[in-house]
């Protein structure tokens, strides 16, 4: 069978890998000041960490390897957590400090607009892709 879309599984990896993103980084927006968590620590930020994965082309050229991205793992971020004053919070130690998430929302926005455009780049890939397909078989009626 001929692959009109060579290239779209590609394209389809990286709409995934996006989403994947975009869900993490509305999660850390969302526990911006969760001060305990399940586990009953300051929520922690979560990052997403890519990898590309080269598959050899089935079919045609097979000399040519497509590279797919992917997400390899969900991890927490390392940074030190925020404390401030607040010995009026449930949560404060003797002192009065409050350890909080290190989730900063404004860095967090700017990840969700990156991935948003990455995101929507990949779906005019995959929208072009298929208009020219559509384009190639309607010649193949004449």
């Amino acid at each position: 069978m001929l692959n009109f879309i060579s290239g779209i599984s590609a394209t389809s990896a990286a709409l995934n890998a996006e989403r994947i993103r975009m869900e993490v980084v509305s999660q850390n927006i969302a526990n911006a000041n969760t001060t305990r968590s399940l586990d009953g620590k300051p929520y922690r930020r979560q990052q997403v960490v890519f990898e590309s994965l080269l598959q050899q082309q089935s079919g045609g050229r097979s000399d040519r390897p497509l590279a797919e991205v992917r997400v390899a793992r969900i991890q927490n971020d390392q940074h030190p957590l925020h404390t401030v004053y607040n010995p009026g919070h449930p949560d404060a130690n003797a002192q009065g400090f409050v350890d909080m998430p290190n989730v900063n929302v404004h860095e967090e926005m700017v990840d969700l607009m990156t991935s948003s455009r990455a995101f929507e780049a990949n779906l005019a890939v995959a929208k072009t892709a298929r208009s020219m397909a559509l384009q190639t078989l309607a010649i193949g009626k004449r």
